[in-house]
């Protein structure tokens, strides 16, 4: 048994029928020349095998009595893989289009808390031999860097499925299904809130120190006139409204290769560019959609807040605001005003770190953010309150080798993430064998086409490429 910390229970606490909170990822897969079996009965053994392994998909929430504080993980008594594998086979002629559109409404769907919170869904009748293979998970599980980690048990490195060793969380899991009794949940919440709070005063000298360091170089940035740092709040756009449940999704692939010769061309980052490239895509459709505003956009960036090589399946992660200087026409000279912004962000992360949450007491937190969710969404309130940020842009480094499936060769690996009130669109990219994989998911009510987000990621990112070479 294991209380949900405060940040993975905010997922759960925050979820309405219009905004679920899973994330999710999308892989294109090219089967074996010559493959004459049944891929799903394929996938079915895997995942029989690799289960055991990957006891975070064995885990059920577990309420606590009255919903009084998170509630806590255990292990079902059984995996019912009947339920949580599907397929799916597209009309002819299974084009990219309808892959994306299946995917959508896939992604619109809120899992089931009374099973493992995950499922996945195999979709055939593509072209050339290929499967698609779309699995979600929701964020309370994990979170980009741990779906990492997951992917690390799920995936090979050859077409050959390999053996692995089971861990002591392994075998502990397949002792059988927990089944505490109201009292240990309790006293398990009771432990965990005391816990924090405890941190919590030995963390106090720290965070003052910490908070008046912060208060003295914001003051010397603003003394100094800086640019870079973000309104206080950002421009009000097309993105930025109250959402329906229907979603829409478009993937894109760019060759990382390219990314990296603009970044250094620039004195940049991967990630300065690939705000740029977003920067330069959002011109474009709001250039069609409504106007560019004035202002700068703004988008949040997840920080991971993981030390070391820890790898717990867990939520660790926090947000920094960084301006897409999308007020500057020119290219070259957004890329640098990005560059400057995205500096300053990490500069104010570094100096927050080591006092940022990702854990703390619950006691109450459930009611009251169940409420809170349900009237946000209800009153429409995202039309009317100046959104802190445009959207989200989620960088994830992933393996730079191909992976392979139940022995067939992934071609393709676009992550799906979360949109929300106020925030109707949301682009997560992994770097994948060579590429970074650019997957857009939308309130359908927000951006109905995110395949005109996803050529204007091109079209942004060819129009750099150009200015770097000449």
């Amino acid at each position: 048994m294991k209380t949900l910390s405060g940040l993975d229970g905010l997922f759960l606490h925050l979820e309405t029928p219009e905004t679920p909170m899973h994330v999710a990822s999308l892989s294109v897969l090219e089967l074996p020349k010559g493959y004459r079996g049944d891929f799903f009965a394929d996938v079915k053994r895997l995942y029989a095998r690799r289960l055991p392994l990957a006891p975070v998909l064995s885990r059920v929430l577990q309420d606590m009595p009255l919903q009084f504080a998170n509630p806590a993980w255990v292990q079902a008594d059984k995996v019912d893989l009947d339920y949580h594998l599907r397929r799916v086979v597209l009309p002819k002629p299974g084009t990219q289009a309808q892959l994306e559109a299946c995917v959508a409404r896939l992604h619109a769907v809120p899992l089931d808390r009374k099973r493992p919170l995950w499922t996945v869904t195999l979709i055939e009748g593509l072209p050339r031999g290929r499967v698609a293979y779309y699995f979600n998970v929701h964020h309370a599980v994990l979170d980009g860097q741990a779906s990492v980690e997951l992917a690390k048990v799920m995936f090979d490195l050859t077409p050959k499925p390999r053996r692995l060793a089971k861990t002591t969380e392994a075998v502990a899991a397949e002792a059988g299904g927990e089944h505490p009794l109201p009292g240990a949940l309790v006293a398990g919440a009771l432990r965990h809130d005391a816990a924090q709070l405890a941190k919590f005063a030995q963390l106090l000298p720290e965070i003052t120190r910490t908070v008046a360091t912060v208060r003295r170089a914001a003051s010397a940035e603003a003394s100094g006139g800086s640019a870079a740092q973000p309104h206080l709040f950002a421009p009000r756009t097309p993105l930025n409204v109250a959402i329906g449940a229907e979603r829409s999704f478009a993937g894109v692939s760019i060759p990382l290769a390219e990314v990296h010769a603009i970044a250094v061309a620039n004195q940049s980052t991967v990630n300065d560019v690939v705000l740029a490239i977003c920067a330069g895509a959002l011109r474009r459709y709001l250039g069609r959609h409504g106007g560019v505003p004035q202002q700068a956009l703004v988008a949040a960036i997840p920080i991971s807040l993981r030390e070391g090589a820890a790898t717990e399946f867990t939520t660790q992660a926090t947000m920094a605001r960084v301006s897409l200087a999308s007020d500057i026409a020119d290219p070259v000279r957004r890329l640098h005003a990005i560059r400057e912004s995205a500096r300053e962000a990490k500069a104010s992360m570094s100096r927050m770190k080591s006092i940022l949450p990702t854990d703390f007491p619950t006691l109450g937190l459930p009611w009251l953010l169940q409420g809170l969710a349900s009237l946000y969404g209800q009153s429409r309130l995202a039309n009317f309150v100046p959104p802190l940020f445009n959207l989200v842009v989620s960088n994830v480094r992933g393996p730079p080798v191909p992976l392979y499936f139940a022995g067939a060769r992934m071609v393709n690996y676009w992550p799906m993430s979360i949109v929300g009130h106020g925030l109707g669109a949301n682009i997560t990219l992994e770097s994948y064998a060579g590429s970074l994989e650019f997957g857009i998911v939308t309130a359908t009510n927000a951006v109905s086409r995110p395949r005109q987000l996803a050529d204007g990621l091109v079209a942004s990112h060819e129009q750099l490429l150009k200015r770097c070479r000449r």
